[in-house]
């Protein structure tokens, strides 16, 4: 059984990992864009942090060993280290891709960021993939780390995390990034695309601009996956970008006979009231189609979020990789 989740007065069940947010966001556009076609959709599963970190080998073995493509993990203050939990999941596993979503760049210094993440491609080539976002404010203001303008330090953190992880030594002077002739001695050995974790416009139109990929919260339904699509577009446009940007989403999934009950449950502890494609209930017919859903609105990867009282994790796991996977094209 699970291990005990810490008191709701500081940390529930979260449908959106809380360091992915931020405050200052506004409503995404109700544009839509055309679905993408494209090649076959990426699955994974997450090890939320509301389980301890000691049951995190047993997960990720599962995972290993069923055929699960990608394991993600989150630094949800304050509760588990990101870095640390994907260097044993890696350590642990031999095929298993790894994500880390997301890392709140007010909490980390870029050339820390940097040199984690090419250790950890050193180490373990291909399987890690790092996303960087805002942070919840409140909580980067529990740290003494609250940034006045958390875009400006996003993209800053972006360009420079971009130029490290490709070997280039940098003197930047930002207003929240400062580098005097920082280089690293270990760079990846290849290309490392660098993921933002994004949810309001400004946001997507940044990650557009700035990064190689995009993650999305489990709020998010295809309509939202188009309109994501459509910001990042836009950004990548107006910085003269081209080539493909990958989509992530998270799909908060229940299933076995309480599923439905556990879903609304954790909607309304997030103050949500249940909206068509945001969440699934059901067998693994059910769970494909939404994963089905998502693709077709554009996304890359479906991560399948099981509910923060999910009762089995590996069993979740398994159903992911021998039930759902086969369903999704």
């Amino acid at each position: 059984m699970p291990g005990p989740v810490p008191p709701a007065s500081s940390h529930v069940p979260s449908l959106i990992p809380r360091c992915q947010l931020s405050a200052r966001e506004n409503q995404l556009s109700p544009h839509l864009l055309p679905t993408r076609k494209g090649p076959m959709t990426g699955l994974g599963v997450v090890f939320r942090p509301q389980l301890p970190p000691e049951r995190l080998r047993a997960v990720a073995r599962a995972a290993d060993e069923v055929g699960l493509e990608e394991l993600w993990l989150w630094e949800d203050c304050f509760l588990e280290g990101g870095i640390s939990t994907a260097a044993a999941a890696l350590a642990w596993t031999e095929r298993v891709r790894v994500g880390v979503g997301l890392l709140p760049v007010p909490l980390r210094n870029v050339a820390v960021t940097a040199m984690e993440t090419a250790s950890l491609h050193r180490m373990f080539p291909g399987r890690a993939t790092v996303v960087v976002g805002h942070g919840v404010q409140d909580w980067m203001g529990q740290v003494g780390a609250r940034a006045a303008s958390p875009l400006t330090l996003l993209g800053e953190h972006l360009d420079a995390l971009r130029a490290l992880l490709s070997g280039e030594k940098l003197t930047v002077q930002g207003r929240y990034v400062t580098l005097d002739d920082v280089a690293l001695d270990w760079p990846p050995e290849g290309a490392v695309p660098v993921f933002a974790g994004a949810t309001g416009p400004r946001t997507l139109r940044l990650s557009g601009a700035r990064a190689d990929g995009t993650l999305l919260t489990a709020s998010t339904s295809p309509d939202g996956v188009r309109r994501a699509r459509r910001l990042i577009e836009e950004g990548q446009r107006e910085a003269g970008r081209g080539g493909p940007h990958k989509v992530v989403v998270y799909l908060l999934a229940a299933t076995g006979p309480d599923a439905d009950a556990r879903l609304h449950a954790e909607l309304a502890a997030e103050g949500l009231e249940p909206a068509p494609g945001v969440g699934v209930a059901g067998d693994a017919g059910a769970v494909a189609a939404a994963v089905r859903r998502l693709a077709e609105a554009g996304a890359d990867t479906v991560v399948l979020q099981p509910t923060g009282d999910e009762p089995d994790p590996e069993g979740f796991v398994r159903f992911a990789a021998e039930e759902v996977r086969p369903l999704v094209p």
